[in-house]
């Protein structure tokens, strides 16, 4: 049985430092429609399971919040998203140390609130994490 050198010999990545451990990590969990949430469980699954990953990346179980408001959703516009809203509200006021998703271009289908996010995170020293990496926008 070969196990893989990363498994064996996990590290944090560099660009987490304690400052954001000391603040929340959000995972956000959205689906564009309702028929993507009854039919793709298993997406679904995988993003509630990146609380898991926020965990092995340092954050106390009580320091993950997912936020899952806009399951459901599109992500064309945060108008009709309330959990995209609090998840901006959130980083806004400097609670969040990293915001975690399945794939980051999907926290936000229209630019405006991508852009708006982006910026966010950059002021606020708040990191963005997927299943490709951990990204540091206040560099």
């Amino acid at each position: 049985m070969n196990a893989e050198p990363s498994l064996l010999t996990f590290t944090l990545p560099e660009k987490i430092h304690s400052r954001h451990n000391d603040r929340q990590a959000i995972v956000y969990v959205r689906q564009s429609t309702v028929r993507q949430v009854e039919h793709n469980r298993e997406s679904t699954r995988l993003q509630y399971a990146l609380a898991d990953r926020a965990f092995r990346l340092g954050w106390r179980r009580d320091q993950i919040t997912v936020i899952d408001d806009d399951l459901g959703r599109s992500g064309a516009s945060a108008l009709d998203r309330p959990g995209f809203q609090r998840l901006v509200a959130e980083v806004g006021l400097g609670h969040v140390g990293m915001v975690i998703g399945i794939e980051v271009s999907r926290l936000a289908r229209s630019c405006r609130d991508w852009h708006q996010l982006l910026e966010m995170c950059a002021l606020f020293d708040t990191l963005i994490g997927d299943a490709d990496g951990i990204y540091d926008l206040s560099c």
